[in-house]
């Protein structure tokens, strides 16, 4: 049972950190089509009309929950080197306080219970498509631009459910092999990220 949040005088912004805190925690346990925005509201200690007051519907609560707050995902990228930028992010998601590791770890399973639900699958599409592929393959340019992001994308991914779903950590190992390994993930992601020789 997800624990209710206590009560307690909310500005503006505490309430829709809340509910959309409430909504995070649904959607990591349970199918899109059911979670409930009564008891999304209820865990947030919030009366139910102030989450479609505050997000407007189900739909845009869940893009909020499966958005976040990262940023544009080819932000600190330098020109050139795509494949260590990639490579970052997975690193530099270790190095996140345990709450924004939390958060991550929710994202994850929201987009794995949700993304056969035709309603919330779309969402999750559209998502992924404007927020991640499209900067990527802009970035890329070039020939199979969109084939390369996705490759990219999918490692990605890949990586991070083996680190916080399966509990696989590569990088629990000495330093010298933390080396090893983010020299080897570069080569993963190049291998994904560049055109190929004709």
């Amino acid at each position: 049972m997800i624990p209710p949040v206590p009560s307690r005088h909310r500005n503006a912004i505490a309430t829709r950190q809340a509910i959309l805190a409430s909504a995070r925690r649904h959607f990591a346990r349970e199918n899109y089509e059911n979670v409930g925005l009564r008891e999304i509201a209820g865990h947030a200690g919030v009366d139910p009309a102030l989450v479609s007051r505050y997000f407007g519907s189900k739909e845009a609560l869940f893009l909020e929950a499966v958005r976040g707050e990262d940023k544009d995902i080819m932000d600190g990228a330098t020109p050139g080197a795509v494949a260590e930028h990639f490579a970052q992010l997975f690193l530099d998601k270790g190095d996140k306080p345990a709450e924004e590791r939390e958060t991550h770890l929710q994202r994850f399973l929201i987009l794995l219970h949700s993304a056969a639900s035709p309603k919330a699958g779309q969402i999750i599409r559209e998502t992924i498509d404007t927020d991640i592929l499209r900067p990527v393959a802009q970035e890329l340019g070039g020939e199979d631009s969109d084939m390369r992001a996705a490759m990219a994308f999918a490692v990605l991914m890949g990586m991070g459910i083996m680190q916080n779903m399966l509990a696989v950590d590569p990088l629990e190992c000495s330093e010298a092999d933390n080396a090893r390994f983010e020299k080897r993930l570069v080569h993963i992601f190049q291998a994904a990220l560049e055109p190929l020789d004709d």
